[in-house]
């Protein structure tokens, strides 16, 4: 009897699968959560490694600003919308740039490529405040110099149309404008937090994620929100670049904006991802 009764569990496929852990646990690996960066590390400045992270945000600002703002003027000086990428053109250029440059330069310097990105992994001691003031040098140099070979190669166009300098556009307040960088930039960094979370790649490790497309699509997304009202800016270094080189009042007007809310939209970012999602203060010692 206890012979047919096996039998009859495998004919019906009772014992035809092994006992498995939830979807979502089943190829969990260990994770230990890394200690916080040091404030000060005086070692990164006899390493290679740490200038070749800081040309690498160089370059990679340069070429984005590069990007984005020779797309702004192909925008601007063309005859009527139907001849031109438009609006949503815009959006894409600044994502797909951004989704190419974190995807070219993260295992160099991280892909930070925004002082807004490097605060908010600051804040959550991801590197060292001597990394953070570096990058974030470097990263102001590089969005100036695109600013100037934009400038360079359509010198014209680029005194004539603004230079693809952030402004506060006519019908919205300073307000406004305010909230809408520091929505549009918390937006950001909180996907660069998501997707590039250790605990989150150990966890979902049969998930595959490449974290330059998540990144890249929500500057794509706060681009087509925030156009209208301040022509997004969310990376004080991009802000900067172009108001340099174009270096009129319209470019200088309501710069505050594109410093104060980029920085405080990390800051929450960064405080929310880590008290909330990561709940590391409320971890046991």
């Amino acid at each position: 009897m206890e012979v047919e009764r096996e039998e009859e569990d495998v004919r019906v496929g009772v014992n035809r699968f092994e006992e498995r852990q939830a979807i979502g646990t089943a190829a969990r690996k260990d994770y230990r959560e890394p200690p916080p960066a040091p404030l000060f590390e005086g070692g990164e400045l006899g390493s290679w490694s740490f200038y070749r992270a800081g040309i690498a945000e160089f370059v990679g600002s340069l070429l984005f600003i590069y990007v984005s703002v020779m797309t702004i003027m192909g925008v601007a000086k063309a005859p009527n919308k139907c001849s031109t990428v438009g609006v949503q053109g815009i959006a894409w250029a600044f994502g797909g740039i951004i989704f190419v440059l974190v995807y070219c330069t993260a295992g160099i310097s991280g892909g930070h490529i925004n002082p807004a990105v490097t605060l908010g992994l600051l804040l959550a001691r991801k590197l060292s405040l001597t990394r953070a003031v570096y990058y974030i040098i470097m990263q102001c140099l590089g969005a100036i110099c695109g600013a100037a070979v934009v400038k360079a190669f359509e010198k014209g166009p680029f005194e004539r149309l603004g230079g693809g300098a952030n402004t506060v556009n006519e019908g919205y307040s300073n307000t406004a404008a305010l909230g809408a960088e520091i929505v549009g930039t918390f937006l950001l960094v909180y996907t660069v937090f998501s997707a590039t979370d250790a605990k989150r790649n150990a966890r979902d490790s049969h998930v595959p994620m490449l974290a330059p497309l998540p990144i890249g699509f929500a500057v794509f997304l706060v681009h087509l929100a925030t156009i209208p009202i301040t022509g997004t800016g969310i990376n004080p270094a991009r802000s900067l670049g172009a108001a340099i080189i174009y270096n009129r009042h319209q470019g200088w007007h309501d710069h505050w904006v594109f410093w104060a809310g980029p920085l405080i939209g990390a800051a929450l970012a960064a405080l929310y991802h880590q008290t909330v999602i990561r709940a590391i203060p409320f971890k046991s010692k």
